[in-house]
């Protein structure tokens, strides 16, 4: 069987080699693929697994022995789905394997945001605490997180453990699922959209990025924030109106944004939010974590050896 990978990079930058794949087939895996090269590279292959890599329709066409499109990620928007039902072909997802690492990095945001941590070890090395007469130096706002109200915007995997912990550190949680008739635990708040953005001290954004969804973090519900507000995005980055969001930051309005995806990645580097000094920005690596990564390739095998053997599951075309 032959399994082709057109971009593996991202996953896998040589810290471990793909011998749970090629127990399975004859592999063969490309660090990148760009668009023009996917129906030559992926020639006569039954499997076909991407992160990033687009496998829309004409491509599906082109590829007669494709019988299985495996997504290195939990988001499976890049591939065509219509395109792949029609010919029977089955494609899987990776959900929840990054849920602890994506909470970690939107706290280290938030904390950061909070704490201004990396700004005063910057301030440290480069001697300001040094020569100041008093023994403790701050030249920022420092936050405290208890009391606070945080919204987060989605309540699946990821939504629910960024709610135990901001219970953890004694917030109060609001939530906007995307069903409003889902049951929440009685110790959160249930809140439609905007009246997350206008009651809370913090946003976080969990939700897929769908044609309702997309920019949803516009003007009007930025003006609707709490004066020094913090937002938050570990979700998709075009959740967000960046054009809106540079507006709010310039203007004051939010305290600031932490950011691990942007609309265009990587991004241009006109991007006004790169030289914003209240929008932190991390490159899209909230997934990435060695322990995060480990669990994905194993999954991936998992999925693999599970349509081979009849059994498919994370099949997103179910139902």
């Amino acid at each position: 069987m032959k399994i082709v990978v057109l971009d593996g990079y991202t996953l896998n930058q040589g810290e471990r080699d793909w011998e749970e794949l090629n127990e399975l087939g004859e592999v063969t895996v490309h660090d990148r693929t760009a668009q023009e090269d996917v129906v030559r590279r992926a020639a006569g292959a039954e499997v076909v697994l991407t992160n990033k890599v687009v496998l829309n329709r004409s491509a599906i066409e082109h590829l007669p022995d494709l019988k299985y499109i495996g997504v290195l990620a939990t988001g499976y928007n890049i591939v065509d789905l219509d395109a792949a039902r029609e010919r029977g072909i089955v494609v899987t997802n990776i959900p929840a394997y990054s849920t602890d690492s994506v909470v970690q990095m939107a706290f280290a945001h938030i904390l950061n945001i909070a704490l201004r941590v990396g700004h005063y070890a910057r301030e440290v090395q480069n001697g300001v605490w040094s020569a100041q007469p008093d023994f403790s130096y701050r030249d920022t706002p420092l936050i405290e997180l208890k009391g606070k109200r945080i919204g987060l915007i989605g309540f699946g995997h990821i939504g629910q453990a960024m709610a135990k912990v901001a219970s953890a550190f004694g917030m109060k949680v609001v939530v906007c699922p995307h069903n409003m008739n889902m049951k929440l635990p009685k110790e959160y708040e249930k809140a439609k959209l905007n009246d997350v953005f206008s009651t809370c001290d913090i946003v976080s954004l969990h939700c897929p990025l769908t044609s309702e969804t997309k920019e949803m973090v516009n003007s009007f519900r930025l003006s609707l924030m709490k004066q020094g507000a913090i937002l938050i995005n570990t979700g998709r980055g075009g959740l967000i109106d960046e054009k809106a969001l540079e507006r709010a930051l310039m203007s004051g309005k939010l305290l600031g944004a932490g950011l691990d995806v942007l609309s265009s990645e990587p991004p241009s580097p006109g991007n006004p939010l790169l030289k914003l000094k209240n929008c932190f920005i991390t490159p899209h690596i909230a997934w990435a974590t060695h322990e995060a990564r480990e669990r994905l390739m194993a999954q991936v095998v998992e999925n693999l050896k599970a349509w081979m053997n009849g059994t498919p599951i994370n099949n997103v075309l179910e139902g």
